[in-house]
C-alpha cells in the first residue's frame, strides 16, 4: 500500500471491499494485500476480523483438511493467509482466540487421532500455538493447566517436526519462557511428561519419532527448568534409556538416539552444534556444568554392553564402495558408541578412566581406527580420544595407551606400509585388480604423532620412551618432520608473493601516463556533451588531459612502494602535467630536465598560441630538452630553428632516424600577430604538407598567412569563422599539389624528413580543397 498523503495514497482493494454492503471473509482472504493491512492496523479490516464468526472461520481454514474437489485457494491460500493473520500478532484478535474455550477447543481439535494431520497444516497450526504461547501466556497456559491430556496429544504426534517444536516450547526448553511465572514451572515438574517422551522409544519403530523424541530430550537437558533436568539426569532415568537402547528386538535408531541424550547430558555445550538454531539460542547460554557423578556411574553400568557391539567380525552385510568393500560397514551405531567413549573420557571422570581402561575400550577403537582406514568420522573421535589420554595427568591411561596398547608400534608399522592391505578378512578389502589404494588416516596419524612429541617435552615418561625407541627416531628425523615442512601452510607462497622480484618490480609510470594522455588528447575517452557545443580544439584541458591526481591514482593502483629513491621518477609529478606546460617548463629552466623514459621529443614552442609541429624519433627515448634564455622574442626563436634546421640537413640519409610529426594546440597567448594561424580543416586538424624527395631537406621559408590574405581578424580565428573566410578566397591558398611549394602557414621544423603516410594525406586534402576551389568558381560563374 501506499503512504497515506495527499496525491499519493491509492484505494486500497481492501478498502474497496470493506466499502461494500455485502462482503464475505473469502474476498478478504483472496486480496493480496490483506496481511499488509493487518500489520498497519487497519481499523476497519481489524474490527471485521476480530469478530467471533471471523476468528472461528480462520481456525477452521487451520485445522480442518479441504475437501478433495475444492479450489486450489481453499486448499493451500486460505489456510496460509489464516495463519499470516494471527502471527501478525494483533492483539485484540489474538484476544478474542484465546479468552474463549470454544475457539482454543477448536484450535487443538487438530490434536485429535481423527483428523490427518497434514504437515502442512501442522506447521500452520504450530505458528499459531506459538505465537499465543508467547503473547498471551498467562492465559493460554490456563488453558493447557486446565486440559491436560493436550501434553500426550502432542508426544503421540512427535513424529511431526512442527508438533516437536510445540512440545519444545511447552516443556519450558526455551530459556526465557517462564523466566516470571514460577507456578508454571512448577507444574511442568509435576508432570510425567518424561516418561511419556521415554516410551516412545519402546512403542515406536519409526526412525522420525526416535529423532524427535531424543531431540526433545536434548532440549530439555539444556534449558528446561532445573527440576526437569534434574529427573532427566537421575540414574534410574539412565537405567530406563539403555534398557530400551540394548534391547535386541529395537531398531539400531534407537540406540542411536539414545546415546545422543548420552551425550547431551555430558556435555551440553555440544547440543548446539545441532538443529537447536531454532530458537536463536546462544553457545554461550549453554550449560556450563560438568555431568553429575551419579550420571557417570548409571552411564558405565552398561559401558560393557555397548563395547559387545563393537565388533565386527559377525556382521553379514557388505558394502561395494569405490575403494573395495566394506565387509560389514562400520555402521552409524558404532561411530556413536566411539563418539559416546571420547566424550566420557573427556568429562575427567577418574571413574570413567577405570572402567575403559579395565574394559579394553581404548584398544578396541584404536583398531577400529586401523580396520577402517576410510571413515574419517570415526578418526576424528578416536584422534580426541587418544588427546585426552595423552593430555591427562593420570599416569596409568597415559601407560595403558603408550604400552598396552601399543600406540607408536601401530603408528610405525603403518607407516612402513600405508597401502590398503589385501587381506579378505579385514573389514575393508580392496577392489578385485586394482593396486591397493594408500589409506586415508595419514592425517591423523600425522597429528597424533605431532601431539606425542609435543608432549613428550614436558613429560619426561614419555620423552624417555620416545628417545628410547631408535626406529622411532629415525622416522621423526627422516619423515615426520619433513612432512610437517611440506605440510606447513604458512611458508606457502600462496597468493600476492613477498619476494624481492615481486616487490622490486619496475612499473614504467611514465610511458602509462603519456599513453593515458594520448587517449584523452585524440578523443578516445570524450565528453559527448563537450564535443556536442565545441570543437575538438576548443576542449578544456580538465576534459582531454588526466590531471595530477587521475596519475596518483593510476600509481596507487600499481602498488608502488614507498621506498623510492628521491629522484625516481615516481616522484616527479612533471610526468602527469599537460604536456606543453611541462615543454615550456623545460625550456625555461635553467638546467637540464631529468632524463625521460618516455618517447623522445623534440618542440619548438610558439609564444604566440599558434599550432606547431613536433617531430620526434620514435626509437630515440631521449630527451633532447636543453636549456634556453627564460624570454626569447620571435625573430630570436626563428634564427635558432633554422639553425637547428640546417644542422640537421648536414646528415646523412643513413644518419637520420625514423622521425614522426605530432600536432598539438599550445594555450600561450602574448603573439602580437595572431594570422599565422594555419587553415583548420572541418576534422580539426591543420593542413599540412611537406616534401620529401630523399634528399637532404632544405631551409623552410615562410610567407604570409592565408588567413591574413583573407582578412580575417584575430577574433574570427578565434571562434572558428577562419575556415569560412578561406574557403571564400580560395586564390589565396598555395597550390600543395606542385612538388617543392611549402605551405606557408607552416611554422618552421627542427628538420628532418617528415612520415610518407603524412605527407600522402597531406596531399590528398589539397587535392579535395582544389577542387572544392574549381566547383566554387563554376558556381560562382
Amino acid at each position: 500500500m501506499f503512504w497515506r498523503m495527499a496525491g499519493l495514497s491509492t484505494a486500497s482493494p481492501v478498502e474497496t471491499i470493506l466499502d461494500k454492503e455485502n462482503f464475505t471473509l473469502e474476498e478478504l482472504l483472496d486480496e493480496d494485500e490483506i496481511i499488509q493491512e493487518c500489520k498497519s492496523l487497519n481499523g476497519r479490516l481489524i474490527n471485521f476480523l476480530r469478530e467471533r464468526d471471523q476468528v472461528e472461520q480462520l481456525i477452521r481454514y487451520i485445522v480442518e483438511e479441504a475437501p478433495e474437489d475444492a479450489e486450489r485457494r481453499r486448499t493451500f491460500k486460505f489456510p496460509f493467509i489464516a495463519c499470516e493473520i494471527f502471527t501478525c500478532e494483533v492483539d485484540v484478535i489474538l484476544k478474542t482466540l484465546v479468552e474463549n474455550e470454544e475457539l482454543m477447543d477448536l484450535l487443538f481439535s487438530f490434536l485429535s487421532p481423527e483428523r490427518s494431520h497434514s504437515t502442512l497444516l501442522a506447521g500452520y497450526f504450530s505458528k499459531v500455538v506459538i505465537c499465543l504461547l508467547v503473547r498471551k501466556t498467562v492465559p493460554f497456559m490456563r488453558y493447557v493447566q486446565a486440559h491436560q491430556e493436550i501434553f500426550k496429544q502432542l508426544v503421540d504426534l512427535i513424529g511431526i517436526t512442527s508438533i516437536m517444536e510445540v512440545l519444545i516450547r511447552l516443556i519450558g526448553a526455551d530459556e526465557h519462557m517462564y523466566s516470571n511465572h514460577t507456578e508454571v514451572l512448577q507444574w511442568l515438574e509435576d508432570t510425567d511428561i518424561l516418561e511419556l517422551i521415554l516410551d516412545k522409544f519402546s512403542s515406536s519403530d519409526s526412525p522420525e519419532v526416535h529423532t524427535n523424541a531424543a531431540e526433545t530430550l536434548c532440549a530439555i537437558t539444556c534449558y528446561a527448568p532445573p527440576g526437569l533436568s534434574a529427573k532427566i539426569s537421575s540414574p534410574s532415568f539412565i537405567r530406563r534409556l539403555f534398557q530400551h537402547a540394548l534391547e535386541d528386538s529395537r531398531p539400531r535408531s534407537v540406540l542411536v538416539n539414545s546415546l545422543s541424550i548420552c551425550i547431551s547430558l555430558l556435555d551440553p555445550k555440544r547440543l548446539m552444534l545441532g538443529s537447536y538454531h531454532m530458537y536463536n539460542r546462544q553457545m554461550a547460554q549453554g550449560s556450563n556444568t560438568t555431568a553429575k557423578p551419579e550420571t557417570i556411574e548409571g552411564m558405565l553400568e552398561k559401558l560393557g554392553d555397548l563395547l559387545k557391539l563393537l565388533d565386527v567380525s559377525s556382521g553379514e552385510s557388505v558394502l561395494v564402495t569405490t575403494f573395495g568393500k566394506l565387509q560389514p560397514p562400520l555402521g552409524k551405531h558404532r561411530l556413536k558408541i566411539v563418539e559416546f567413549i571420547a566424550v566420557l573420557l573427556a568429562t575427567g571422570s577418574e571413574a570413567a578412566e577405570k572402567e575403559v581402561i579395565q574394559l579394553g575400550a581404548i584398544k578396541r577403537v584404536l583398531e577400529l581406527f586401523f580396520e577402517y582406514p576410510y571413515h574419517n568420522f570415526m578418526h576424528h573421535h578416536v584422534e580426541n580420544i587418544i588427546i585426552v589420554c595423552l593430555e591427562n595427568k593420570n599416569a596409568p591411561l597415559v601407560d595403558h595407551l603408550l604400552h598396552d596398547c601399543d600406540l607408536m608400534g601401530r603408528i610405525l608399522e603403518v607407516e612402513k606400509n600405508s597401502t590398503l592391505t589385501t587381506d579378505p578378512n579385514k573389514p575393508t578389502v580392496p577392489a578385485d585388480g586394482r593396486t591397493p589404494p594408500r589409506i586415508g588416516n595419514i592425517g591423523h596419524l600425522t597429528c597424533i604423532s605431532n601431539k606425542l612429541v609435543q608432549l613428550g617435552n614436558n613429560n619426561s615418561e614419555i620423552q624417555s620412551l620416545l628417545q628410547g625407541n631408535s626406529e622411532w627416531t629415525d622416522w621423526h628425523t627422516n619423515v615426520l618432520l619433513k612432512r610437517n615442512a611440506v605440510e606447513n601452510v604458512y611458508q606457502w607462497a600462496c597468493g600476492d608473493s613477498d619476494d624481492d622480484d615481486y616487490q622490486d618490480r619496475d612499473f614504467d609510470v611514465a610511458t602509462l601516463a603519456n599513453n593515458l594522455s594520448q587517449a584523452f588528447r585524440y578523443g578516445i575517452y570524450n565528453n559527448d556533451e563537450i564535443d556536442e557545443g565545441h570543437g575538438s580544439l576548443d576542449r578544456d584541458d580538465e576534459d582531454v588531459y588526466f590531471d595530477d591526481e587521475s596519475a596518483e591514482v593510476v600509481i596507487s593502483s600499481l602498488r608502488l612502494g614507498d621506498d623510492q629513491d628521491s629522484g625516481s621518477l615516481f616522484t616527479n609529478s612533471n610526468w602527469f602535467a599537460f604536456e606543453d606546460d611541462r615543454i615550456a617548463n623545460e625550456r625555461s629552466s635553467s638546467s637540464l630536465a631529468s632524463p625521460s623514459p618516455n618517447i623522445g621529443e623534440i618542440g619548438v614552442i610558439n609564444s604566440g598560441g599558434d599550432d606547431e609541429v613536433i617531430v620526434g624519433g620514435d626509437d630515440d627515448l631521449e630527451d633532447t630538452a636543453t636549456s634556453a634564455d627564460p624570454v626569447k622574442h620571435p625573430e630570436e626563436a626563428n634564427v635558432d630553428t633554422h639553425s637547428e634546421s640546417r644542422k640537421r640537413t648536414a646528415l646523412g640519409d643513413s644518419d637520420k632516424p625514423a622521425e614522426w610529426v605530432e600536432w598539438r594546440e599550445t594555450d600561450d597567448a602574448g603573439d602580437p600577430s595572431e594570422a599565422d594561424k594555419p587553415p583548420v580543416l572541418p576534422n580539426g586538424e591543420p593542413e599540412v604538407e611537406v616534401a620529401d624527395k630523399g634528399g637532404d631537406v632544405g631551409p623552410i621559408t615562410t610567407e604570409p598567412s592565408a588567413l591574413s590574405k583573407a582578412g580575417i581578424s584575430n577574433s574570427e580565428a578565434d571562434t572558428g569563422e577562419a575556415l569560412d573566410a578561406v574557403e571564400d578566397k580560395p586564390s589565396s591558398a598555395p597550390d600543395l599539389s606542385v612538388p617543392g611549394v611549402v605551405d606557408p602557414c607552416l611554422k618552421p621544423i627542427a628538420g628532418g624528413i617528415v612520415d610518407a603516410e603524412v605527407e600522402e594525406k597531406s596531399t590528398v586534402r589539397a587535392a579535395e580543397h582544389e577542387k572544392k576551389d574549381a566547383v566554387e568558381k563554376q558556381d560562382a560563374s
